[in-house]
């Protein structure tokens, strides 16, 4: 359901059918809103099982995009120093530190019983019996095994706009400043935002946001510049273990299928694939994750609904409403006249 799908030859944004209810799912996006020949639909799939905390991404996303530097304190909570995305941080490296066994996870796990210092001069010839105080040195009479593990993990994931199929986004900008790319992506052209914030609430991932020295949205872009020339976005390009991997969509779905088959295979129970699917609530997102946990995990919401889904049927009750007092406007002056 795309209210008004926007092209950027059309800044303001105008009604087209082949975008409107409906089109949850579009394997398409870029054609619906008006593009004939254009390349395949372009997205991220970020393994988050690789992912080592590194943040080349975020720093490779802010010098390619010029975005201002911020957040240069810890939180306290972690090594997060970001925090979330925002209009200063289009990518965010998530730190979650869990204590196992799987399904029994719990964030901010104190140390006060451990002797970190000691373990740290042992190195990782920590003994076989105090291998549940640290990863370092698991068994060596057995494999390390997925389920059973007493030690400490860490879920590391960079979070990024999802690009989604169905973008609300899209639909409650009225300058068209928001609009669809011909690779299906989502890119704000900052130049015409009018930074009426409207796009900031519609999002069900809380991932746009307003600057605060000029009050204009920011997002990623997906490296829309680099795209139109052939090359990876910068965090792709940065990330040193492949865990943000960048192509054709229906590709990265098939490779993330395969991905998640053999985690399983392995033992690995907990694994999913988020934003995935083209059936969702948002009609599938043009960047999606395998995860090692609950989404709610990742600070991402369990099932995302494109926020203006209701919107034509509530205009069509309010058009019957409005219609409906006419008309009793017009009943009432005419009987009066007629009592006259």
């Amino acid at each position: 359901m795309t209210l008004f799908s926007h092209h950027p030859n059309d800044p303001a944004g105008s009604a087209d059918p082949a975008g409107s209810v409906g089109s949850v799912g579009s394997a398409d996006p870029a054609g619906a809103v008006g593009y004939g020949e254009h390349p395949p639909r372009m997205g991220f799939f970020t393994d988050t099982s690789v992912c080592i905390g590194c943040k080349a991404c975020e720093v490779a996303c802010k010098e390619w995009n010029a975005v201002p530097a911020d957040a240069l304190d810890l939180t306290g909570m972690s090594y997060d120093n970001t925090g979330g995305l925002g209009a200063d941080n289009w990518r965010h490296v998530a730190f979650i530190e869990q204590r196992r066994p799987l399904g029994s996870a719990r964030t901010g796990v104190s140390h006060d019983d451990v002797d970190v210092l000691a373990l740290a001069e042992q190195g990782s010839g920590t003994p076989p019996e105090q291998a549940p105080m640290t990863p370092t040195s698991p068994p060596t009479d057995r494999p390390p095994q997925p389920d059973g593990r007493t030690e400490l993990r860490w879920l590391m994931a960079s979070d990024v706009c999802k690009h989604c199929t169905e973008a609300a986004c899209l639909d409650v900008c009225p300058t068209g400043s928001l609009f669809r790319t011909e690779f299906g992506t989502v890119v704000v052209q900052e130049d015409i935002c009018n930074g009426c914030g409207y796009c900031i609430p519609a999002c069900p991932y809380g991932v746009i946001d307003q600057r605060k020295d000029d009050g204009r949205a920011w997002k990623c872009t997906m490296c829309y510049d680099r795209l139109g020339a052939g090359m990876e976005p910068a965090c792709a390009k940065a990330c040193p273990t492949d865990s943000i991997q960048y192509g054709p969509l229906d590709e990265l779905r098939e490779r993330a299928d395969a991905r998640l088959a053999t985690l399983h295979d392995a033992g690995v129970d907990d694994a999913r694939l988020y934003g995935r699917d083209p059936t969702d609530g948002v009609g599938g997102d043009g960047a999606f994750f395998l995860l090692l946990d609950e989404p709610e995990t990742y600070g991402l919401p369990p099932d995302p609904i494109v926020t203006t889904r209701d919107l034509p049927s509530m205009w069509r009750r309010v058009g019957l409403a409005a219609g409906a007092l006419a008309a009793a406007a017009v009943a009432a002056f005419v009987t009066t006249r007629r009592s006259r």
